[in-house]
């Protein structure tokens, strides 16, 4: 088996198991059991579970952050409204697409540890920035109205995080299901008319429908 190959499996082997067991119920002899793979190597390519934990949270955070990143570069050429909307959608597309890892993500940073601290200055605050980056451009270009910006980002990143952080609610309950790509459909359409109705200023809204923006 190639390394690449074990650290992989090690790390979906986590994932999985940190989703059913909860990080604090999940052993080492666990995870490398569902991986087929020694105990050892879990020590050899994360140092134990706590390294595997920050492998998880860091991964997840960089490759999320990139969705946002990208759109505040093409804020030059591109209208807020735009970016924001691409940006929302490529997010809850990577979050489908690792729908396990995501649940786990957002349940773990509600808990106060030191690692989930480090996460919340590092990661979390870039977030931050981006956002508001984003919605400011859209302010000053007179796109968006003007509205208190950490509410807007607190809504916004609810809208992101509770289909995947509550999945188990929207199958048992509503027979929703986040991970497939018909919902990612749908509920972007609700929350592109969020940001026309609640974010937009009326010509803003009424310019996109015209080029078949929304």
């Amino acid at each position: 088996m190639s390394r690449n190959k074990t650290r992989s499996d090690i790390i979906e082997a986590a994932v999985e198991l940190f989703n059913t067991k909860g990080y604090a119920g999940t052993s080492v002899r666990d995870i490398s059991k569902k991986a087929n793979v020694n105990v050892a190597n879990i020590s050899y390519y994360f140092k134990g579970k706590q390294g595997l934990l920050e492998e998880c949270l860091t991964s997840f955070f960089e490759m999320y952050l990139t969705n946002l990143e990208k759109e505040v570069f093409l804020l030059e050429t591109t209208s807020p409204h735009e970016c924001l909307k691409r940006a929302i959608r490529n997010i809850l597309t990577f979050q489908r697409e690792n729908h396990l890892l995501t649940r786990f993500v957002w349940r773990e940073v509600t808990i106060d540890s030191q690692i989930v601290r480090e996460i919340i200055s590092s990661y979390l605050v870039k977030e931050r920035y981006f956002f508001k980056s984003i919605i400011e451009k859209g302010v000053q270009e007179g796109a968006f109205v003007n509205l208190p910006i950490s509410l807007v980002i607190i809504q916004l990143k609810s809208m992101l995080s509770m289909p995947f952080l509550n999945s188990q609610y929207l199958r048992e309950v509503w027979q929703v299901f986040p991970h497939e790509k018909y919902f990612i459909d749908k509920y972007m359409v609700l929350i592109e008319r969020w940001i026309d109705e609640t974010l937009s200023t009326p010509t803003t809204a009424i310019n996109m429908d015209k080029k078949g923006v929304i």
